[in-house]
């Protein structure tokens, strides 16, 4: 297992800074997803974590050992990358084994540790087969397998999931929890979709442009985002962002609706609102905030997804559990849930609470 610390860290390729001042210290046993747009440099910060990129300033350490100029073979890091990567002309078991394999170890070990996680990524019945007659998930499964055998301080996951299909996404994700809980070790996964880092990671780094926005578990960066950015790129669907002029205990929308907020500190300095779709009660015209017209309606069993255009606002997303009996047409009045809501300042940086934000 490894505990990893990267300190002001750093990454530029000539001119062009991609990375800037990165502090992060992942604990020993931790499940870190970095997520992020295209771009954000999250997939650069893993590979200069497992040793494939130099990095430019700044200083990483695993285990309080400094990894600066350590290779990457001699840094312990198992790495599963989004290819495969197996080899056509070998069976799931030799290529599960190769790394112990080319390094000449004995074979009756090779063959016990390849045995050992082919039953706890459930492949056993899959030893002989060619790559070419295995599903999209069970070739990921070997790749995963090829990494545990070695054993090693941590794992990197570098998207890992994004070339399978919706279904076989959400089984491998199943997967890979269950690894980390089995296996406790060390574990960093970039991703771009919020979904896989909500559901999988002990703590969520975002990253854009190159720099940190927030660290935090999921429901921290879910309920308190530090600014306008992770409110809005954390969570599915997005958060509304409203425009509003502040004032002392409560905001005014653009057509002239006022919502109390009076647990949030500094309101008259908020120049924006942003409510989750969740967070949106449909009410009759006249009980609510405001009042709009349905323009898209999704109906998808589980809940009801309403596109609500706004005069002066645009278009409010919202979103009731099970299904709602409104159409396209229908004239709405939508009220904000006050201990929902939350403000953020002309910069972009989210106006603290004195009260927790209601679950």
């Amino acid at each position: 297992m490894a505990r990893m610390q990267l300190t002001n860290v750093g990454k530029s390729y000539g001119t062009m800074e991609v990375l800037r001042d990165i502090d992060l210290d992942i604990k020993d046993g931790e499940f870190v997803v970095l997520v992020g747009p295209s771009g954000c440099g999250k997939s650069t910060l893993l590979r200069m974590i497992a040793g494939l990129e130099p990095i430019t300033k700044g200083e990483f350490f695993i285990d309080d050992k400094r990894m600066n100029d350590v290779r990457p073979r001699d840094r312990d890091i198992a790495m599963v990358f989004q290819s495969y990567a197996l080899y056509p002309h070998m069976d799931v078991a030799r290529n599960m084994g190769f790394s112990m394999e080319i390094r000449k170890e004995p074979t009756a070990e090779r063959t016990s540790r390849v045995r050992q996680a082919a039953e706890t990524l459930g492949l056993s019945s899959f030893m002989e087969r060619l790559p070419k007659a295995l599903s999209g998930g069970q070739r990921q499964r070997v790749a995963m397998g090829r990494a545990i055998i070695r054993d090693p301080r941590a794992f990197l996951f570098d998207e890992p999931l994004s070339n399978l299909d919706a279904a076989l996404r959400v089984e491998m994700r199943l997967e890979i929890a269950r690894l980390h809980k089995k296996l406790g070790a060390t574990m960093i996964y970039v991703t771009h979709d919020q979904v896989e880092a909500l559901t999988l990671a002990d703590r969520i780094v975002v990253l854009n442009g190159g720099d940190i926005q927030q660290v935090g578990s999921p429901l921290d960066l879910y309920e308190r985002p530090a600014n306008r950015f992770v409110a809005q790129f954390i969570g599915s669907p997005t958060m509304n962002i409203v425009p509003v002029n502040g004032a002392a205990g409560y905001v005014v929308t653009a057509d002239g609706a006022r919502v109390l907020l009076p647990d949030i500190r500094e309101a008259e300095t908020a120049t924006h609102m942003g409510i989750r779709p969740e967070h949106i009660d449909v009410v009759d015209i006249d009980a609510g905030h405001l009042l709009g017209t349905a323009d898209v309606v999704e109906h998808l069993g589980s809940d009801t997804n309403i596109y609500v255009d706004v005069a002066g606002l645009g278009s409010l997303m919202v979103r009731k559990h099970g299904n709602i009996p409104v159409r396209s047409g229908d004239r709405l009045g939508i009220r904000f849930q006050p201990e929902n809501a939350h403000l953020f300042a002309a910069n972009g940086r989210a106006l603290l609470r004195t009260v927790k934000v209601a679950p």
